[in-house]
């Protein structure tokens, strides 16, 4: 009786652990050797995306779905979450295995600066589409130019998100101190398009694709009483912080707009623990390609996503299995 008792326990435990999202079947860590871009066993990974109505939410619950219909043994699930600094950060703890990234961020992180204290141990699978910084501000609060947001209630994004990072520092190009100068509300993207609409919020700052979600809705349903701002007078002091930094054009179709909004780009990666199985990252690689068409229906910013541009991630470096993947796709060196 003792006995029968103690073995379905066992078997409940068992089962529990796995339903509780065990890591049995986890992506295993590189044991050197070469990258065949075969995963022999049943291995779940967990994506890190961004806030829920941004172009990283759409793209990483596409990704995820496209993985596990390409048929193999790498199932995946996508998950909001407050994006670049944060997905990094969670990334080299474990609690991801893929982590969406703005360029900039990334580069912090590789060289132990910024929200790092210390070099993190991230590789990229390959450089994807572009974020634009979208600067938004109510026609009300007579905003002007990024200097004109002194006093005012300025969003700056999630904790620990991209958003946050390039606000701050765009606002400090225009000479304000982001944590004195600004009443920072620190929301993610729908709180925020909530408190532009209702008039609690006066400006706007958001990194992302084209389109996103929530800045189609602001400016389908609040187009008479809110403008972008041309960001591009920073460009010269945003570049000496880092070179990533780049002109940029929101073409007037994207939102309906008057006329293009010039502003600021950074390319974004896909980042991988430098110690992922390379046979993972190969299949992740491989599958962010020949699934592109399938990307592109979720949002059109994975138009952007290009072989020929895949290996443009310095300074983070590409994973060695993404190196394999991208060879076998004949992405140019």
């Amino acid at each position: 009786m003792r006995r029968t008792l103690s073995i379905a326990l066992a078997g409940l435990l068992a089962a529990a652990t796995v339903s509780c999202g065990g890591r049995q079947d986890s992506a295993a860590t590189d044991t050197g050797g070469d990258v065949t871009c075969e995963v022999g066993q049943s291995t779940r990974i967990g994506i890190a995306t961004g806030n829920a109505t941004g172009v990283y939410f759409a793209l990483g619950n596409a990704y995820a779905e496209q993985i596990n219909m390409a048929g193999g043994n790498v199932q995946a699930t996508a998950s909001e979450t407050g994006a670049s600094v944060q997905n990094i950060q969670q990334l080299v703890a474990g609690t991801y295995d893929v982590a969406f990234s703005l360029a900039d961020t990334a580069a912090n992180a590789i060289n132990g600066t910024g929200s790092f204290t210390g070099k993190q141990p991230v590789a990229a699978l390959s450089r994807i589409h572009t974020n634009y910084t979208q600067v938004i501000v109510r026609k009300a609060a007579g905003i002007t130019g990024v200097a004109g947001m002194k006093g005012k209630r300025v969003s700056t994004g999630s904790p620990k998100s991209g958003t946050e990072v390039i606000a701050q520092r765009v606002l400090t190009a225009a000479g304000l101190d982001p944590a004195a100068d600004v009443s920072a509300q620190k929301l993610d993207l729908a709180k925020t398009v909530d408190g532009m609409k209702d008039g609690t919020i006066d400006a706007l700052f958001w990194s992302g694709g084209l389109p996103t979600p929530g800045i189609t809705d602001l400016l389908t349903t609040s187009a008479d009483k809110v403008e972008f701002l041309d960001i591009t007078p920073l460009l010269p002091e945003m570049q000496k912080i880092n070179e990533v930094y780049q002109a940029g054009v929101i073409p007037a179709a994207t939102y309906k707009t008057a006329a293009d909004v010039k502003t600021i780009v950074v390319p974004n990666v896909l980042l991988v623990r430098e110690d992922l199985d390379p046979d993972v990252a190969c299949v992740l690689t491989r599958t962010l390609f020949e699934r592109k068409t399938q990307l592109e229906q979720a949002n059109a910013a994975a138009k952007e996503i290009s072989l020929d541009t895949a290996r443009a991630t310095d300074p983070v470096p590409l994973h060695r299995g993404a190196t394999k993947a991208l060879d076998d796709l004949g992405a140019p060196q």
